[in-house]
Order: C-alpha cells, then sequence, then structure tokens
C-alpha cells in the first residue's frame, strides 16, 4: 500500500469511527428497541414483537399522529407563503442587500429560542401588545385570546422554521442564472409567465429542501404546542418524550421515533426524485 493511500486512510478513519460510534450505534440500537417489549416493571425485554408498532394504529396514538401531521401541513403552507418570497427577493438584491438581509434572518439565532417563544406570550396574551394594538386602532372592543390557541401553535412554528425555507430558496435562487428569465421576457412571456415556466422550476430544489427542513421538525417541537397552546395539543415529540418518562415504555417509543424516521426518508427519496426528474427535462 502506497504511503499516500495509508495516509489517506488514516485521515478519513476518525471520521468513520464517529460515525459508526455515535450515529450508526444508536440508530440500531433504536431500531432493535423498536421491537422489544416492557415487563411490568418497565424493564426491556429482548423479545421481539411488532406490538409496538401496531400499538401506534390505536385510535388514541392514531389521533395525534393525524394532529401532528395537519399541523405540520398546515405550518409548512405558511412557511412557503412567508419564506419563499423572501428568500427570492433577497437573491436578486445587491451584495449589500444581501447581506443585510441575511443579518436580520439570523439575528434571532442569537437568543435562545426558549426565550423568543416567551417573547411571543407577551405579544399575544390578552394584555399583550397585539390586543393593546387592536384596540387602540378601534379594530376590537374587548381582548381576543389569541394566547394557548391554534393558531397561535401555527404562529411560533412559522416563526421558529422560518429562516430554514428563506435560506433554502435564497441559496437556490442565487444560483440561478436570470438571463434565463431575461430571455423568456425578450420571447414575450409575461412577468408571471415567465416566472412560473422559467424561475419556479429552477427555484423548486431550494423550495422542496426547506419543505423538508421544516415539515419533519413541526411535527415534532413539542415545546412550541406547549408554551403557546397550553397543552391543548399533543405532537408525537410529546408523545414520545411522554411514553420515556413518565409510561417508562421505551420501545414504544423507539417505534414512534423509527415512524418519525420512516416519513423523513419517504420524504427524502420523493425530493431527490422530482429533483431528478426536473434536472432530466431541463437537459431534454
Amino acid at each position: 500500500m502506497r504511503r499516500r493511500d495509508r495516509g489517506g486512510i488514516l485521515m478519513v478513519l476518525p471520521l468513520y469511527l464517529f460515525t459508526l460510534v455515535f450515529v450508526a450505534g444508536p440508530l440500531l440500537y433504536v431500531v432493535g428497541l423498536s421491537f422489544a417489549s416492557t415487563s411490568e416493571e418497565h424493564a426491556v425485554l429482548w423479545h421481539f414483537t411488532l406490538e409496538n408498532y401496531a400499538r401506534i394504529l390505536d385510535p388514541v396514538y392514531l389521533q395525534t399522529l393525524t394532529g401532528s401531521f395537519k399541523l405540520a401541513i398546515i405550518s409548512t403552507l405558511f412557511i412557503c407563503l412567508t419564506g419563499y418570497p423572501f428568500g427570492y427577493f433577497m437573491a436578486k438584491r445587491s451584495e449589500t442587500g444581501k447581506k443585510r438581509a441575511m443579518l436580520f434572518l439570523m439575528i434571532p439565532f442569537w437568543v435562545n429560542s426558549l426565550i423568543r417563544l416567551y417573547g411571543w406570550i407577551i405579544i399575544l396574551q390578552k394584555k399583550g401588545i397585539l390586543n393593546n394594538v387592536l384596540k387602540s386602532l378601534g379594530i376590537i372592543q374587548k381582548p381576543i385570546g389569541f394566547l394557548y390557541s391554534y393558531p397561535a401553535i401555527v404562529v411560533g412554528m412559522v416563526y421558529v422554521l422560518f429562516p430554514f425555507m428563506a435560506l433554502s430558496v435564497f441559496s437556490s435562487a442565487e444560483k440561478m442564472d436570470w438571463s434565463l428569465t431575461e430571455a423568456a421576457r425578450d420571447l414575450g412571456a409575461s412577468r408571471w409567465n415567465a416566472f412560473w415556466t422559467v424561475t419556479f422550476p429552477l427555484t423548486l430544489p431550494g423550495l422542496l429542501s426547506g419543505i423538508i427542513l421544516t415539515f419533519i421538525p413541526s411535527m415534532g417541537l413539542f415545546f412550541i404546542a406547549d408554551i403557546l397552546g397550553g397543552n391543548k395539543i399533543v405532537l408525537v415529540g410529546s408523545l414520545i418524550q411522554e411514553q420515556m418518562t413518565r409510561g417508562r415504555n421505551w420501545p414504544f417509543a423507539a417505534a414512534l421515533a423509527m415512524a418519525m424516521l420512516l416519513l423523513t426518508t419517504l420524504m427524502i427519496l420523493l425530493y431527490r426524485k422530482i429533483t431528478n426528474s426536473s434536472e432530466l427535462e431541463g437537459i431534454g
């Protein structure tokens, strides 16, 4: 073996060891744990069973899954409607404008997410800023209970996950060849038609990346539902935490985690299929 090849192997060996110990190892443990069972004393029994996965289809837990899925769809929809235009127009600005927009987008990340969510409590509560502004404008007469409601949870999800969508679209739009849009306009296409036929397909990979980065987390960010929703909506993340702490049913919690992982994998495969097909169409 050449000395250069041996040196290359030694360089990547720590990375492989780290991946094996801290990524593959825990993942395989969770997979095996999801097929285990528990005793009456909440001890893990390593007997193969599919009961944990069958239990997910129980109406109580299935309602939690469907509720989380519904919330994720609604949150992702609003994130797309706000994050896509932001990332798109940020990519069209000058270099100075891009830096300023990026700065304003990243500033909230300098503060802990829990502190930022408690800031929304100050805004949405009955004696908060939003109700005071609406009363001063004469829009409402009595305070509205925005806090601890379904819309408050959606607002929290959009607020926390918005940067992931905006940055994904920005990264895709910044690499786009804007001369293609100009060529479409020169050939007689309207601004709207040029956007949908040229710009949108070219920025679609960024939009899909943003959807993956926002949809899956929105099903598991239970602390947002706890703080802004008042525990009125139970997400999959809350269910996993409850099974690991109060219920002490680690195999069932592992099965729920594997169901989330399966959903993530399916979305990634769908994303790769769509992006690969769009690239082939572009080549053709």
